[in-house]
């Protein structure tokens, strides 16, 4: 089947997407023929549309036949079988990279207009285009988005080579190509209209699609629930923003209790007493929530925190912390070290460090506090196994007398007043220290 134009075929390539409606999801189209697909594509998921600029590494005096692609933050994709065949040398493939790159810079500028990319991390990032022959572009692409921390790629054209679409299988999750040919062409084949798009469509696509400017501080919600998109699912939330706030505190609560916990209730007023904002939230549906093997999918409820906290700072405009308790501690943690997370600072109670993953307990910069009761002596040995692997500044604070819920009198005032002097203590960015230690 031929499509009439780029526009039909992001119609209909948006009903083969339609399950991700209403899912925690942002549409980028490849320029310059990939954006009104995807502008389609986005309208249809009632997403947000940002351009992912990716650039053909051709051949010399064979500009069409590719030897690899390139695109934003350094990412380049080459393709050796192609290399070998031209008989390119090293010098060659310099001089081709260099000039694209000064295009790809070019066009990020025009296209954006000054307009930040839009988050991707923590979220399903849809990645359009108008067909597929190669796919060294599309490759290049999805490398980019994966870096830049989506949670799930999924590759989404309209037409493609058979090959390809088997190929790029290993780079995405998910490839999503009605009309996959083992004989496939040309892409314009497949169009009856196939202009080509212009630089001045693009910056218009992306301007109609631009969403309002942030809120300031001053202008965020004061008190009130919110749902959040948050990594595959909508996910409520109490947002509490006293005025001049100079952070907000994300709470990551554990073992399947969630905003209406009366502790960190309790903790979250003491904050907003304090001056800090706060974010009460659910890191799992209702449904989830009866499954036990979610309360301790801490990547899950990394993921969830880590959207959550995208969300805040863009609607708030301020910096975010963390505090966890028990296995939402973990998820902190996980989040927190997460590449350009940005978290200013963590704060643990009674929590389960030792759930997160090595790597992410000798990654983590965030300062974190590690607040354990002292009757809670095993969560207290495992507090201290897990804090010998941190390497950023940490410290373990004992809350005398008090056990795993803090259900003495005075133990849970303690908790809060040790966390509201640990984040105010902290509100400037993230440092690694010298690992500080107390028992």
């Amino acid at each position: 089947m031929r499509y009439d134009d780029r526009r039909m075929a992001g119609r209909l390539l948006a009903e083969e997407l339609e399950q991700l409606s209403g899912a925690d999801v942002v549409v980028l189209g490849l320029p310059r023929g990939g954006l009104p697909v995807a502008a389609e594509v986005a309208r249809r998921l009632g997403a947000p549309l940002d351009v992912l600029v990716v650039r053909k590494l051709g051949v010399p005096h064979q500009p069409e036949w590719g030897f690899g692609a390139i695109g934003e933050h350094g990412v380049r994709v080459l393709n050796l079988d192609v290399i070998d065949q031209a008989g390119l040398d090293v010098a060659e493939q310099e001089a081709v990279e260099a000039a694209e790159r000064a295009e790809l810079e070019r066009r990020v500028s025009r296209y954006r207009q000054d307009r930040p990319a839009v988050p991707v991390a923590g979220r399903t990032a849809v990645v359009v285009d108008d067909g597929l022959a190669t796919g060294a572009t599309a490759e290049a692409a999805c490398r980019v988005v994966r870096g830049r921390g989506a949670a799930q790629v999924v590759l989404a054209v309209p037409v493609g080579a058979a090959r390809s679409v088997a190929r790029l299988r290993e780079v995405a999750d998910v490839v999503v190509c009605p009309q996959p040919h083992r004989m496939l062409g040309s892409v314009g084949a497949w169009y009856r209209d196939f202009t080509q798009v212009t630089d001045a469509e693009v910056t218009a696509l992306l301007a109609a699609a631009a969403p309002s400017p942030p809120r300031s501080p001053t202008a965020a919600p004061s008190d009130g629930e919110v749902l959040i998109p948050a990594a595959g699912a909508q996910v409520g939330a109490r947002l509490v923003v006293p005025d001049g706030a100079p952070e907000v505190v994300a709470f990551a609560h554990g073992s399947g209790s969630g905003r209406h916990s009366p502790r960190n209730q309790y903790v979250a007023t003491a904050l907003n007493r304090g001056g800090l904002a706060t974010l009460l939230l659910d890191l799992l549906t209702d449904d989830e929530a009866n499954d036990r093997h979610n309360v301790f999918d801490i990547l899950l409820l990394a993921r969830r925190l880590h959207a959550a906290s995208v969300w805040l700072r863009r609607e708030t405009g301020l910096p975010v912390a963390y505090f966890g308790a028990s296995t939402g501690a973990a998820a902190a943690l996980e989040a927190a070290a997460l590449s350009g997370s940005e978290i200013r600072s963590v704060v643990s109670r009674g929590g389960r460090p030792d759930l997160a993953t090595p790597a992410a307990l000798s990654r983590l910069r965030a300062p974190t506090l590690l607040i354990v009761g002292s009757r809670d002596t095993q969560v207290l040995s495992l507090n201290r196994l897990a804090a010998d692997r941190m390497h950023c500044e940490h410290r373990i604070a004992v809350v005398p007398g008090a056990t795993h819920l803090f259900e003495e009198p005075g133990t849970l005032g303690t908790v809060a007043e040790l966390a509201r002097d640990w984040f105010t203590a902290h509100l400037g960015r993230p440092t690694s220290t010298t690992p500080r230690r107390s028992a």
